[in-house]
Formats: C-alpha cells, sequence, structure tokens
C-alpha cells in the first residue's frame, strides 16, 4: 500500500470496505467496536468511518516475527474482554469458633 501524500486528506472507508482491507468479515468489525477490541473509528452524523491508517496501526499491533515472539501488543478477540473487579473483603462468622 503506498503512504499518503501530506498534504491529501485522510481517507476513510465505511465498515463493508475497511472489514474487506483487514480481511474480516463486517459482523466481526462490527463485534470488535461493541466490545472496544477494534481499531479507532469515527461516528460522522450516524455513519461509522475508519481512518486507513488507524486500521494499518490496529493491524500493526497484532506483527509478530515468529509463532514464539510474543510481540509488544495484542490485537484482542472480538469477544467482551474480562473486567477487573474490585477485591471483596472476606466475609467473617459462619465458621465454629
Amino acid at each position: 500500500m503506498s503512504a499518503a501524500r501530506p498534504d491529501s486528506p485522510p481517507r476513510y472507508l465505511r465498515t463493508p470496505e475497511a472489514a474487506r482491507f483487514l480481511g474480516l468479515s463486517g459482523r466481526t468489525l462490527e463485534k470488535h467496536r461493541t466490545y472496544g477490541t477494534g481499531p479507532v473509528y469515527r461516528k460522522l452524523g450516524g455513519r461509522i468511518v475508519y481512518a486507513l491508517e488507524d486500521l494499518q496501526a490496529w493491524a500493526d499491533r497484532g506483527t509478530r516475527l515468529s509463532t514464539s515472539d510474543p510481540g509488544h501488543d495484542i490485537v484482542h478477540p472480538a469477544k467482551p474482554r474480562a473486567r477487573l473487579t474490585q477485591a471483596t473483603p472476606a466475609r467473617r462468622g459462619g465458621g465454629a469458633s
């Protein structure tokens, strides 16, 4: 893919085109958006659009040199991420004294 010229405006893709660019289905990209695991997007009126550079940056997060390379970042699957829960205080009582 050629780099955009510095004086050209950013190129935006709608969900179906963005999904094709990434090699995903449109539904998978929608799930990523819902769960907060996908690329940065913009909402223009009622339309969702993705900048090409944001799609490329998100895809680059998954770059690895080998199967044993842990990488520096993760592209999470399109599913709800586990939320960290606050530690609950231990219950007192109820045991034999």
